[in-house]
């Protein structure tokens, strides 16, 4: 049966506001429970919630930023539904009047439609526990209920669970990027709706939505899974049940949660606690000012201006603070070939080995154009350099005073390299038999142990032609 795949999503972001949507309360992960509510988002009686202006700009900041139009006259609804992590057994959020609508995202060679951008609070969290006195038991952690979310709505423009991790890991970078939110799947910053449906022709089969998955890979795994036993149901010639499903990651299976809702099901009505959201021109104009360069475009000028590759220039720009890192570099040593190999290779592995950003240590950019410099100048070999680079990034330290410090500056005087070129000679005299019977290939075995023998720091050019020279004096005697 020819079936083609109908996905859309629902993305679920915690922004970094310093506080709640609603209230108050510090909006920060990881503190002990129910330590950051108040009768706002406690939901307790006579209790008014204030919308957090902060958490409106950052929507129009990501709106902005995924060519959205931002709506000058918005406000807040009731979302009726019962559960334990809801405090107040309705959830604030928008419904018929979203912050934004419209827009797209940019994927490969296709461009995926956004259908809206609205505001809403999120829950508490629920820990399902073991049993006591023979009755499981739920705990419940308030901390997160009222922490303010921005939902992403995407058209049904997705046909593959390949398309939609493409378009979660490009959004997640975006977000990242402009500084909206941390996107930490790990912590519940960012989380994803799918809904899913197969169609033949122009006939689609019942939607089903698949809840909360947090992170990239479920969503790839889930989407394959639900792929699979949609098509198998429509070949046996059944029908679809339009269901909320969610993904069991131990038997890697979705499972049925509860029947589909749709929004008549929630009870929408205006939010009588709060006053409409007008929105100012001038904040959309200043918000457009600040919005850094996006991924996309510096790859491209990276590529044309620097020359670099595609794969470099994409690379350099998977996090906005390792590009910023490199052109910072570049404005005190230019040279962007050699900047990229050693962001991506050994400042890379030392930054991934301890899972930390750039910014996250005391490693400078002009501190990094020093260590390069002093390389191009031959003061010291790159071996040298790469002996160093970790205890650089951890300390923060001037490169010249280190390798003063450690006397690791490059061996040049003449004198010093003849005395060592002597030593190894002499300490190699069946080696240097066989250079002088026309078995020139051990000559970089010398070169190896006159560098080892200088513990790295005799200048490699100045090693090669001072032995050369020695060499070829040494078999003119001999004849």
């Amino acid at each position: 049966m020819n079936l083609r795949t109908i996905i859309g999503l629902e993305i679920h972001v915690e922004l970094a506001t310093k506080t709640k949507l609603f209230c108050g309360c510090l909006n920060i992960f990881g503190s002990p429970p129910n330590t950051n509510v108040c009768p706002v988002c406690l939901g307790l009686p006579g209790a008014l919630p204030a919308a957090n202006k902060q958490a409106v700009l950052l929507l129009i900041k990501s709106a902005l930023a995924l060519n959205s139009e931002i709506s000058l006259f918005s406000k807040f609804d009731r979302k009726n539904y019962f559960y334990p992590d809801m405090p107040k057994n309705y959830q604030i959020s928008q419904y018929d009047l979203p912050l934004a609508k419209g827009g797209y995202l940019a994927i490969k060679d296709k461009k995926v439609n956004l259908k809206r951008i609205h505001l809403e609070e999120d829950t508490g969290k629920s820990t399902h526990l073991g049993m006591i006195d023979k009755s499981l038991y739920t705990l419940e952690d308030y901390n997160r209920a009222g922490v303010p979310l921005m939902e992403i709505v995407t058209e049904p423009d997705l046909n593959s669970e390949e398309e939609a991790y493409d378009f979660l890991v490009n959004l997640r970078k975006i977000l990242e990027w402009i500084g909206v939110s941390d996107c930490k799947m790990e912590e519940g910053s960012l989380r994803c709706d799918a809904n899913i449906s197969l169609s033949k022709d122009l006939n689609l089969s019942n939607k089903v939505e698949i809840k909360n998955m947090n992170s990239f890979k479920i969503v790839e795994q889930a989407l394959n899974y639900e792929i699979k036993r949609q098509r198998e149901i429509l070949e046996k010639g059944e029908k679809v049940k339009q269901e909320t499903r969610g993904w069991d990651e131990k038997k890697e299976i979705t499972i049925v949660l509860r029947s589909k809702e749709e929004a008549h099901d929630y009870r929408y009505f205006t939010e009588p606690d709060l006053p409409p959201i007008k929105i100012l021109e001038e904040w959309i104009d200043e918000i457009k000012y600040k919005i850094p360069e996006l991924p996309q475009k510096r790859i491209q000028r990276f590529i044309e201006k620097y020359n670099l590759n595609e794969y470099d220039a994409k690379v350099l720009n998977n996090s906005k603070v390792m590009s910023d890192f490199f052109e910072d570099t570049l404005n005190h040593y230019f040279n962007p070939k050699e900047i990229c190999n050693w962001l991506m290779g050994d400042i890379a592995k030392y930054l991934n080995s301890k899972n930390l950003a750039i910014n996250q240590t005391k490693f400078t950019a002009f501190n990094f154009s020093k260590l390069l410099n002093l390389i191009n100048k031959e003061l010291i070999s790159g071996k040298i350099a790469k002996n160093i680079i970790e205890e650089l990034i951890e300390s923060g330290n001037d490169p010249e005073i280190l390798i003063n410090e450690k006397g690791l500056g490059q061996i040049t005087d003449y004198n010093e390299l003849l005395r060592a070129i002597f030593q190894i000679l002499e300490e190699n005299m069946q080696i240097l038999e066989e250079y002088l019977n026309g078995k020139e290939k051990v000559f970089s075995f010398l070169v190896g142990k006159i560098m080892q023998k200088t513990k790295g720091r005799a200048n490699p050019k100045l090693v090669n032609q001072l032995l050369k020279e020695e060499l070829e004096k040494r078999k003119k005697n001999e004849n």
